[in-house]
């Protein structure tokens, strides 16, 4: 009598850990998993059992997703028609979501893969083995449910305490044996950001001036508008704790005392639009006053919106007066124009004709002041320029500057000797207003 031919079953081992502890060890989880499926598809060999040489891993994954490469390619197998049989050590190694399951189930079912598990012997064939793989799912969800909330408890237990849980600490802060310490010189940055939006209003003025300090993330990247307002909202700078938006007393120290914080908020509580307005009219044109055309006309400063954006412009009186085309220039970009002079005059206090003009003209108000004072005091002005105030820097245009003559091709600064001299006499007594 003939012996009936069994037919091969290509069997496929899926092993899964969620966390990656141990994962280093020469013998893991993961090697357990794999030796006693491997030991089971031998226990089936009479029933043509085989196992494919490929491996389908994913350590330090939760089941709780489908988006793992190990899984991926075996359900990529399972659908190129590669795999009879997928074997598990548990069921919840392939999947602790009643859902993803389900899906899988489904696949299978699709190419006619059967599912086992070792240690629970299912098979996906039977209505019986549905239900029951079913039932033990659900508690695997179910477990995972609770452990879930038990690590929220927990968390916030710890929140409540003021414990740093861990994640990215706040700029200014640095992570020392789990707990948040004051990191002095990014505090320092910390400290002046505050300050400097409590003199300003402004997030994207202060972005600006930020990004001129060379202050950046500890990572190296560009503080932008949005970091700061994070930063000026981030209660961890008053030594608090939040979670689910309850603030506890923290565990760290405060960077910022309460009181300025109040008043930022105060500031914050403002609408941006309002905020703006008050920004622009604390910042006075650079050359009002000062800008004249081709035709002699006097420039004034005006602006428009657009898109929600201000754009600023110096306007010829005669455009304004005989309309568009009545001179040769009838407008200009503020910005340009304004660090076109200033470039112009950040030049000029190191031109050695000016540096002798301003010593000469300083003289008559202080005998024992030299030449070489003279450059001194003017050359700090260059790098000094940026940090100040735009008062203080409309001031020194206004001290520096007695005329601006604009043509189609060039730009013609007239100086004031009288003036460069008093400002040089207030750089050598430390009499400027710097921004920090």
């Amino acid at each position: 009598m003939t012996k009936p031919i069994t037919r091969k079953l290509r069997c496929a081992i899926y092993t899964r850990k969620s966390n990656e502890a141990g994962l280093e060890q020469e013998f893991n989880s993961l090697h357990a998993q794999r030796e006693a499926c491997e030991a089971y598809i031998a226990s089936q060999k009479s029933e043509g059992w085989v196992l494919v040489r490929d491996q389908y891993d994913d350590g330090g994954i939760s089941g709780g997703t489908l988006e793992r490469p190990g899984l991926k390619r075996l359900m990529q197998d399972v659908e190129d028609g590669l795999v009879d049989v997928v074997v598990v050590y548990k069921i919840d190694r392939l999947s602790r979501s009643l859902a993803d399951f389900a899906k899988l189930v489904e696949v299978f079912d699709q190419h006619g893969v059967t599912f086992v598990s070792v240690t629970q012997q299912f098979n996906t064939t039977t209505s019986m083995g549905r239900l029951t793989l079913n039932i033990l799912l659900s508690f695997a969800q179910f477990e995972r449910e609770v452990t879930a909330e038990r690590i929220r408890d927990k968390v916030a237990a710890s929140r409540k305490k003021g414990m740093w849980m861990g994640g990215v600490p706040p700029y200014g802060y640095r992570v020392e044996n789990r707990k948040l310490v004051v990191d002095d010189e990014a505090a320092e940055h910390v400290r002046w950001i505050f300050t400097r939006f409590l003199e300003i209003g402004s997030g994207t003025e202060l972005a600006r001036e930020v990004a001129k300090r060379g202050i950046r993330t500890p990572r190296g990247n560009r503080i932008d508008k949005k970091y700061l307002y994070r930063m000026l909202n981030n209660r961890a700078y008053i030594g608090e704790a939040v979670h689910k938006g309850e603030s506890y007393p923290g565990e760290h120290d405060a960077i910022i005392d309460r009181e300025a914080w109040e008043r930022i908020h105060a500031i914050l509580q403002e609408s941006p639009c309002k905020r703006a307005a008050r920004t622009r009219a604390d910042t006075p044109a650079l050359l009002k006053g000062l800008l004249f055309g081709p035709d002699g006309a006097a420039f004034s400063p005006t602006h428009t919106r657009k898109g929600g954006r201000l754009y600023r412009y110096y306007v010829s009186q005669t455009v304004l007066k005989h309309g568009a085309g009545s001179c040769p220039i009838g407008r200009l970009p503020a910005g340009e124009i304004e660090a076109a002079v200033i470039d112009q005059l950040r030049a000029v206090f190191r031109q050695p004709e000016i540096v002798a003009g301003t010593w000469k003209a300083a003289r008559t108000y202080a005998d024992g002041i030299t030449e070489a004072d003279a450059r001194a005091a003017l050359q700090q002005l260059d790098p000094l320029w940026d940090e100040l105030f735009p008062a203080e820097q409309a001031r020194i245009v206004g001290l520096a500057i007695e005329r601006v003559d604009i043509a189609v091709d060039s730009i013609d600064v007239r100086l004031r000797m009288d003036g460069l001299s008093g400002l040089a006499l207030e750089m050598q007594t430390g009499g400027m207003g710097a921004a920090a």
